[in-house]
């Protein structure tokens, strides 16, 4: 799936088209044309039908994004069918799930098979042993019974696999049910010393356990009650029940609580999951919520989030107003907590990190019951929660993304882990935080990644959330359709360069592809092929005018170019200075008169000057670098910065773009303080992170780049890795300092809208094609 295709055309002819020989064989003009007609006809019928299946689609996931399905737990259904009426253990509570476990057995006589996964796995093999005892423990389906064993004894060996993923406490959990099962007269087609060996193991587990006296093993212990029976103080195991009445917002957590102790809070709260489902209850209750934000980080990061804006935001809106109410449902899930904290910052919203001060420390992680399982989602929510810092300071998340960085880390050494699709999420995420990816290109990955990604959703001990397929189907027809209008674009870009004949120019750098591709990745919905287009040109104007600075022209060419920029308008043919300045300037200026145009008509006002402004800043600065190398000039390490965040061209890359991204961009808001502060917080960012990449080259140049000046200035009692070290910690605060700008308030209205052209992108433009 290439991001873009560059290969060239034929010589004379069409991209893709093959030209037509001329001979005596050539068809009649007639035939060709109905040929051509129908060939037109067969296009246009075929993208009617994806665009009917596109909109198919989005209507599916927008009613998934309102209206989450809960898909029914066999497994949970199971144990809440087994809550007697209270007063007799003659009745059902629910007889309505009685009935479902008999309806819904599978032909090969299982329960818990799922439409994403049709294969045995110990989450079916414990499904169907909680069936078969529901149904022994009301003495109904005897046939239903027969299968189900059957199917156990079939794939007894699986639950003996310790190789294969298991859910939370499955040692525990199966074996005491299949000695409840055996001791209620039920026989298995399993040998003995099978029984004996899953027996063995969950004694091994459990004196395992015996050793930690932890607040999370008594939390573990409560979580996997139907694998512990009389062997829990059911008091202590009530010290965890929520305010909705739940243990855990489990279902069979509860029901099994239920059974050896009656609780009034813990009856309502099942009583209200089946009123609400009716036969079969989900395998955790509420996650509403829970399921809706893992959608909207699925949309994310498949790139598809702009089709569903407005039910994104009420999604975050309602996920923001139970953050400020401190909801169980978000606040007593590690993973949620973590992830419901980035979505809204990342989204503008202001929440504080003062929410996750309960797993500031490792120690306090690692006494809660994720820490206590080693859970490998509650810590990659985490560490990427810690990413989005706003401030150099902030001491809670730096010690989040320190041990849990650290914990991920231990983790890649694991031979185990090595094995599972989840490392290779756990490696990306440790080499790449969020401000360091290209955005389209970690669309494709998270797209070509989906499986694994995916499986990291698992919400409880015997069930999965699954992101469905439909998600994948749109992101994959999204990203296809974006590259037919990148390589169309990029076919316009390579004309423009031919018809302004910079490829003319022997001492430039051809970079078109390169530059194309940070516009493509940065600025990917395909309505924004303006903003892509200006970005891609003035890319590699900036790379032509940076060689011309550095080896191209001599001091009088390019006084010659800045005084042409200077007159702009006034200015005359007959005073070009020589063939390369007349093709650099004239190249400059219509395209900067084309961009200025159509970004005036978009703005409603005239911006062409401004465009030529940006311009001339750049080219002055730029001057003053060639000044400084010329006369050997040493500059202080400010004097050089306030210069350089000019010169390192992002200016006229970036701001033009921002005319076309969607959003009025009103003059006073262009003049802001907040505006130039975010563009030289970008600048620096990029100046910083090429300085500390090109320092040996560029000192082999004879260059002075922040890291030699810094060295230079100290009188060598700095070193060279002290001073890369000391810029990038100025490098960290300016991306700190650049996100708390970008998520105010201000910059989320400037930098979103129809085209939704995301906070994300500007910084990720200090990655200059220039350098």
């Amino acid at each position: 799936m290439p991001l873009v295709t560059a290969a060239a055309p034929a010589s004379g002819s069409p991209r893709g088209v093959i030209p037509l020989r001329s001979s005596r064989a050539s068809c009649d003009s007639r035939p060709c044309a109905a040929r051509a007609y129908a060939g037109k006809r067969l296009v246009a019928e075929n993208t009617r039908v994806q665009n009917v299946h596109r909109m198919e689609l989005e209507t599916r996931i927008r009613n998934q994004l309102l209206r989450p399905e809960l898909p029914p737990s066999s497994y949970d259904t199971a144990w809440v069918s087994m809550v007697p009426l209270r007063g007799t253990h003659q009745s059902p509570c629910f007889p309505q799930c009685v009935e479902w476990i008999l309806q819904n057995q599978q032909d090969d006589g299982s329960w818990g098979v799922n439409q994403f996964d049709s294969s045995v796995n110990k989450d079916v093999l414990l499904s169907t042993l909680a069936c078969v005892l529901a149904l022994k423990r009301w003495n109904v389906g005897r046939e239903n019974i027969w299968r189900g064993l059957h199917f156990i004894g079939r794939n007894f060996s699986v639950a003996m696999d310790e190789q294969t993923t298991a859910p939370i406490g499955f040692n525990i959990t199966f074996a005491t049910m299949l000695s409840l099962a055996i001791d209620m007269g039920l026989e298995f087609p399993i040998r003995q010393t099978d029984v004996h060996g899953i027996l063995e193991l969950r004694e091994m587990e459990l004196k395992r356990q015996a050793v930690y006296g932890s607040y999370g093993r008594k939390a573990y212990m409560a979580y996997i009650t139907e694998g512990l029976g009389n062997r829990l103080d059911w008091d202590e195991v009530m010290k965890f029940q929520r305010k909705n009445g739940s243990l855990f917002s489990c279902p069979s957590t509860t029901a099994v609580a239920l059974i050896h102790k009656y609780n009034d809070q813990a009856h309502q709260y099942l009583n209200s999951l089946v009123s609400e489902f009716g036969s079969a209850v989900p395998a955790v209750y509420p996650s509403k919520l829970h399921c809706q934000l893992l959608m909207v980080d699925a949309l994310e990061r498949m790139g598809i989030s702009q089709h569903f804006v407005n039910e994104i935001k009420s999604i975050l809106d309602m996920a923001f107003s139970h953050w400020l109410q401190k909801d169980e449902e978000i606040m007593m899930d590690i993973a949620t907590c973590a992830m419901t904290f980035r979505l809204l910052r990342m989204n503008g919203y202001d929440v504080s990190s003062d929410e996750l001060s309960h797993v500031a420390e490792a120690s306090n992680f690692c006494d809660s019951l994720q820490g206590y399982l080693n859970d490998t989602k509650s810590l990659l929510e985490l560490y990427k929660a810690s990413k989005v810092s706003l401030s150099g300071n902030d001491l809670i998340l730096d010690s989040i993304g320190s041990w849990s960085g650290n914990l991920l880390k231990d983790k890649l050494c694991s031979s185990r882990v090595q094995k599972n699709l989840i490392f290779g999420e756990i490696d990306y995420a440790v080499k790449f935080p969020f401000y360091a990816t290209l955005e389209r290109l970690e669309h494709k990955r998270n797209i070509e990644h989906f499986d694994a990604w995916g499986s990291l959703m698992l919400t409880t001990k015997g069930s999965s959330f699954h992101v469905n397929q439909e998600f994948l189907a749109l992101a994959v027809n999204d990203f296809s359709l974006s590259q037919s209008v990148y390589q169309d674009e990029l076919q316009h870009l390579d004309s423009w360069v031919k018809e302004n004949k910079l490829d003319q120019l022997q001492f430039a750098r051809q970079k078109l592809t390169y530059c194309y591709l940070s516009a493509a990745a940065t600025i990917f919905p395909s309505e924004l092929s303006d903003a892509r287009i200006s970005w891609a040109k003035n890319g590699v104007l900036t790379t032509v005018v940076d060689d011309f600075f550095d080896v191209g022209g001599s001091k009088a060419e390019l006084e010659n170019l800045i005084e042409l920029v200077e007159k702009w308008h006034e200015h005359h043919a007959d005073k070009y200075y020589s063939e390369q300045v007349r093709i650099i300037f004239s190249a400059i200026y219509a395209t900067t008169n084309q961009l200025g145009a159509k970004a005036s008509a978009a703005q409603d006002r005239d911006v062409t000057k401004h465009l030529a402004e940006i311009w001339l800043d750049v080219l002055r600065s730029m001057m003053m670098e060639a000044e400084w190398q010329r006369s050997q000039h040493v500059p202080t390490v400010e004097e050089y910065m306030t210069n350089a965040v000019v010169s390192f061209a992002l200016g006229p890359i970036v701001l033009p773009a921002l005319y076309f991204v969607g959003q009025e961009l009103l003059e006073h808001a262009v003049k802001d303080q907040e505006y130039d502060k975010l563009f030289r917080l970008m600048s620096s960012c990029g100046r910083l992170l090429n300085d500390s990449k090109s320092f040996e080259r560029e000192g082999s140049q004879g260059k002075l780049n922040s890291i030699s000046l810094l060295v230079l200035h100290s009188g060598n009692s700095v070193s060279t890795e002290a001073a890369k070290k000391a810029m990038q910690g100025a490098l960290l605060e300016d991306v700190q300092d650049s996100s708390l700008v970008l998520l105010s308030d201000r910059w989320i209205q400037l930098s979103k809208g129809n085209g939704r052209c995301s906070e994300r992108s500007h910084q990720r433009a200090t990655q200059n094609p220039n350098e």
